[in-house]
């Protein structure tokens, strides 16, 4: 692309595209791609490694042959199909991916458009789930603060009310149950129980109310990148077995390894399971509802008999066909010793960056590396200072923090270490 028609590009996009979470009248500055491939984007002509995954979805990297051509082929057939009255075989084997790699239990799959989508299956589930069983007067959710299920309507609802960007929407959502947010991975056994003696006890208070508990298992990602122990994921089943409640895993972010685990379903098994983001390796928008024959009998004994949701591109078979080509991908390869490469280089390249000024918090898990300031980041600083460095980082609140994908090289994750150091220090 020449310099005239990349100015002309910025300049329409300047007055007509709105970005995510960016004003129309002042828009935050944008930055032009013309290129990707591996783990390297080209931004405004300048070659930079992605820590983002684009945000956190492309776990492969860019321009993978495999998953080039398995949308091809598929192309070659059809691109689309409604789903209503009409399956197609990309669907059905993406189906036996998911039952075949996700804990037993959950047998059956709901193809949805993203992650959002998903969550508002889910919870469309949980209500007609308890209203199958008799339990129609049970229409809340219980969760826990720190958490971010995305931007549609009832997911606002369980997202953090206050930390959680959605605050100004309060009076218009419906109501749900929060409970404090689960201590930090490395607390004590004696914080852990505190903490569940108190989630328990907001449980029984709502019991006759609650229709299910929602969390982001082991890593709460938006809501501020927050770890915690796994021995929490037992106290949430043990409630939700205790009073009928469907438990649901939003594991959009923690999805395909990225915590170290394939699922943090694994350790714990919910009755409803989202995934989304990594699963087309980034290619394509898809995400997938997971539910046990259990809540499936529920639902269908509600009084419509049916899910009540069918979107116009559910199941879509282009990206049907690369998400089963990324799973593939993924177990074809020692994932978890990437994981764990990935991990051990940003733990021991971050770590001294907690010597800085305003830095009261540096952290891993899986393929995730966060360090966080005392203040809030300045976006535009720390982006400057990092692509200056090399690098495409996108802080948010007072994080600034780095999910690459499982391509990167050990050469380019020590960029990205040197920048986001750099965007600390700018931000």
């Amino acid at each position: 692309m020449t310099a005239l028609a990349a100015t002309e590009t910025l300049a329409f996009d300047r007055e007509h595209l709105w970005h995510p979470y960016t004003s129309m009248t002042e828009p935050t500055p944008v930055r032009l791609v013309t290129e990707a491939s591996g783990a390297v984007l080209t931004v405004d002509g300048r070659e930079v490694v992605d820590g983002m995954s684009s945000w956190w979805s492309a776990i492969h990297g860019y321009r993978h042959p495999v998953l080039d051509a398995a949308v091809v082929d598929q192309i070659g057939s059809f691109s689309h199909v409604m789903f209503g009255g009409l399956t197609h075989e990309p669907a059905v084997e993406l189906g036996k991916r998911l039952v075949s790699i996700t804990p037993e239990p959950l047998q059956r799959v709901f193809l949805a458009d993203s992650g959002s989508v998903s969550v508002e299956v889910a919870m469309k589930m949980v209500l007609q789930y308890q209203r199958g069983v008799g339990r129609p007067d049970r229409t809340r959710m219980l969760t826990v603060l720190g958490g971010y299920h995305g931007d549609t309507f009832d997911c606002m609802s369980v997202t953090d009310p206050v930390g959680g960007m959605h605050s100004m929407w309060a009076g218009l959502l419906p109501q749900q149950v929060f409970a404090p947010q689960p201590p930090a991975a490395d607390a004590t056994e004696a914080e852990i129980a505190a903490w569940a003696t108190t989630l328990r006890h907001i449980a029984d208070q709502h019991h006759h109310e609650l229709a299910g508990i929602i969390v982001e298992p082991l890593l709460q990602g938006a809501g501020g990148m927050h770890p915690y122990p796994a021995a929490c994921l037992q106290v949430f089943r043990e409630i939700a077995d205790e009073h009928g409640l469907v438990l649901v895993f939003d594991e959009i972010a923690t999805g395909f390894g990225r915590t170290g685990h394939l699922f943090v379903s694994e350790l714990v098994t919910p009755d409803i399971l989202c995934v989304g983001k990594a699963l087309t390796g980034g290619y394509l928008t898809l995400a997938a509802v997971l539910t046990t024959d259990e809540v499936a009998r529920g639902i269908s004994a509600s009084e419509s008999g049916v899910v009540m949701h069918g979107p116009t591109f559910m199941g879509n078979p282009l990206a049907c066909a690369v998400a089963t080509a990324s799973i593939d991908l993924l177990l074809s390869q020692d994932w978890a010793g990437t994981v764990e490469r990935i991990g051990t280089r940003l733990a021991a390249g971050l770590e001294p960056l907690r010597a800085l000024p305003g830095v009261v918090d540096v952290r891993t898990i899986g393929a995730v590396g966060v360090v966080q300031l005392d203040h809030p980041v300045d976006v535009a600083a720390a982006t400057d200072a990092a692509i200056e460095a090399g690098v495409w980082l996108r802080p948010f609140r007072d994080l600034v923090y780095a999910m690459p994908p499982y391509v990167t090289s050990d050469e380019e994750l020590d960029l990205l270490i040197a920048g986001i150091g750099a965007a600390v220090r700018a931000g």
